[in-house]
């Protein structure tokens, strides 16, 4: 019953894109997917009174599923997105929120990917929104693996003690996945559930091709 209740909205159109949209990562631990996330999440919050946010930051594990250019499903055209492939997506519902964090704690949360920094129990490399970059070291010990001089944002090194603002999902915000330092994020502003954030970036930006993957390196 409730499905069929669903299926208008489940089927209905968000936007479209130019290829398969994977959430497979690179030696870097990036992802095509990811980076589209990140993008729309930085998107929905970057705007001055509205997050004044200058990077995204999305968990990997919060990536359900790829999007697929060939799959459809009732008057679907091929490349076409719906709803509900954007909901299998991100199934959770998490809100987006936005906060102030020093560089020193940016440098911090990088680190927090590693397994045996802190907390972290296994490699969880988030992904990031376009114009952030850095660099880790794959022989480097744990918490040690990411120079803060390679963090860049927009090309500017950050500084350790400046603040820069930073959207997350209501997930990691509250340090989900053993990222405890995005728990001391200062100036929370809530904002959009990430599933309408998706959609609001596929209205403006369709066709929307497989983000670039080149914002995070890896060194040995």
């Amino acid at each position: 019953k409730y499905d069929a209740i669903a299926a208008p909205l489940r089927n209905s159109i968000i936007g479209s894109i130019t290829a398969d949209i994977t959430r497979t990562v690179n030696a870097a631990g990036e992802s095509a997917l990811g980076d589209v996330i990140a993008d729309a999440q930085l998107d929905a919050t970057n705007d001055p009174g509205f997050g004044d946010a200058v990077v995204a930051f999305m968990n990997p594990g919060g990536i359900r599923t790829d999007l697929v250019y060939s799959q459809v499903s009732g008057s679907e055209l091929p490349g076409q997105v719906t709803y509900g492939e954007s909901f299998s997506v991100q199934p959770f519902g998490n809100s987006l929120v936005t906060m102030t964090l020093t560089g020193a704690q940016i440098d911090t949360l990088l680190e927090q990917q590693f397994n045996g920094c802190g907390t972290q129990n296994a490699n969880r490399i988030l992904q990031v929104s376009a114009g952030f970059t850095y660099s880790w070291s794959a022989s480097a010990p744990a918490c040690n693996k990411v120079d803060i001089a390679s963090i860049m944002i927009n090309g500017v090194p950050i500084n350790a003690a400046s603040s820069y603002r930073v959207t997350v999902n209501s997930f990691l915000a509250d340090g989900g996945d053993n990222f405890l330092v995005l728990k001391d994020g200062t100036n929370r502003l809530g904002g959009a559930v990430d599933t309408d954030a998706l959609e609001a970036y596929f209205a403006v930006f369709s066709p929307v091709a497989p983000g670039p993957m080149n914002r995070i390196t890896v060194i040995p």
